[in-house]
This record gives structure tokens, C-alpha cells and sequence, in this order.
């Protein structure tokens, strides 16, 4: 059966996908394994599955998949298996059968083989078909997967574009209010500074005058009151 499945994931999709991921390393399996299983399983391509692993699902699993290849080394040391082994698969994909095409091929009169009174030629006429049609569908199979996995990629490449535009403009707007912060902060600075020397000025020009105004005489008359001496 030809994958055509283009509906989003789902939160059970990504634990599936994550769960056998998880399972087949720590058994000795691959990941490669691993999404082939789960593609059959959700009716995606392999390449979908694994893509998927990769840019969403294995960002959160990081630190159970280190714990599944150090359980997948403690398994190995204690079987005696102290070299790096083969990996073994946990899972064979099934290989399509002739009868579930059925539905997608059609076979036209002058394809079919003719029966005559030479049975030798007609079992040559049957697998010379036999083999065609294997070799189509064979070819179509993985034309399929591969415009699948290519479909998936360009999506996400195209999602990851509008995230990076987006992340750009809003890091230019943030670039903009930052450097219009940093003006105004200066501009309360040399207020600021220009204030300080107008009050030190005043200050010293304070001090100058009483320094240079001359200090009031006195004198007492004889009736005992003060009055002022003429400088």
C-alpha cells in the first residue's frame, strides 16, 4: 500500500515515535529500524518519521536517550560483549505483495499474457509480466517515499523560515527600542551634568560676594543704643 498520509502529528504520534525510538536503542536496535516500524504502524514514510524524531521529538527525549544507549552498553558488558557489536534489527517492514497494487494497476488487454498451445511460451510471457510489474511497482514505492520525505522537508523548511523572519523582525524592533533608550539615557546624562555645573556656579558666585561685601560697623551713643558707623 502506497504511504500517502499528510495529516499533522499528533501528542500520541510523537510518544509512539519516541517510545520505539527509545526501545530500539536500548535493545541494540537502530533508528533507522525504529522509524521504519513506526511509519508502518501511523501509514508515514520512514524519512517523515525520522525527520519528525529529529527537529520536534528528540528535543524532549535527550536525556531518556542517553539513558537507553548507556542501559544498551551495560546490556552489551553483561553478555560478555565487550567490542562493539553489529546492531541488530527488532523490526522487518513488510515487503508489498503483488495483490495490494491490485488496486492501483490496471492491465490492459495486449498486457496480458496469451494463452496458446505452447506451454513454455506462455510461462515465459508470465514472468516476463511478472517481472515488469514488480519492477513498477517497485520504482513507484520509492518515487513515493522520496516525494513524501521531499514534501515534509520543504514544510518544515518553509515553517523554519517564517520563524526565523519573524525572530528577525522582532530582534530589529527590540535593536531599535534598545538604541533608542540608550539616546535618551544620554541626553539625561549631559542634562544632568549641565545642571551640576550651573549649581556649582551659583554656589561660587555666592560665596565671592559675601567674601567681598565689607561687614558692618557699630557704635553705641551714650543713651546705650547701637547705631551705624558711616564707612
Amino acid at each position: 500500500m502506497i504511504k500517502e498520509r499528510q495529516d499533522a502529528w499528533t501528542e500520541e504520534n510523537d510518544l509512539l515515535l519516541a517510545e520505539t525510538v527509545l526501545r530500539h536503542v536500548r535493545e541494540g536496535s537502530t533508528q533507522l529500524n525504529a522509524f521504519d516500524e513506526v511509519g508502518d504502524e501511523l501509514n508515514r514514510t520512514s524519512a517523515a518519521c525520522g525527520f519528525r524524531w529529529n527537529a520536534v521529538v528528540r528535543h524532549n527525549y535527550e536525556k531518556a536517550l542517553q539513558l537507553a544507549k548507556k542501559q544498551r552498553k551495560q546490556r552489551q558488558r553483561a553478555l560478555g560483549q565487550h567490542q562493539p557489536v553489529k546492531k541488530k534489527l527488532l523490526y522487518t517492514p513488510p515487503v508489498p505483495s503483488l495483490d495490494s497494487f491490485e488496486e492501483h494497476i490496471e492491465v490492459t488487454d495486449y498486457e496480458k499474457p496469451v494463452i496458446n498451445e505452447n506451454p513454455t511460451a506462455f510461462s515465459a510471457s508470465i514472468t516476463k509480466a511478472q517481472l515488469t510489474i514488480d519492477q513498477v511497482i517497485s520504482f513507484l514505492s520509492t518515487m513515493q517515499n522520496r516525494t513524501s520525505g521531499v514534501s515534509a522537508l520543504q514544510k518544515e523548511n518553509e515553517r523554519l523560515k517564517r520563524e526565523n523572519k519573524e525572530i528577525a523582525e522582532a530582534n530589529k524592533a527590540l535593536e531599535q527600542k534598545v538604541e533608542q533608550l540608550e539616546k535618551k539615557s544620554l541626553n539625561i546624562q549631559e542634562d544632568y551634568e549641565t545642571l551640576m555645573k550651573i549649581m556649582n556656579r551659583a554656589r561660587k558666585l555666592v560665596l565671592f560676594e559675601e567674601e567681598e561685601r565689607p561687614s558692618t560697623k557699630f557704635k553705641m551713643d551714650r543713651n546705650g543704643n547701637l547705631e551705624k558707623v558711616a564707612e
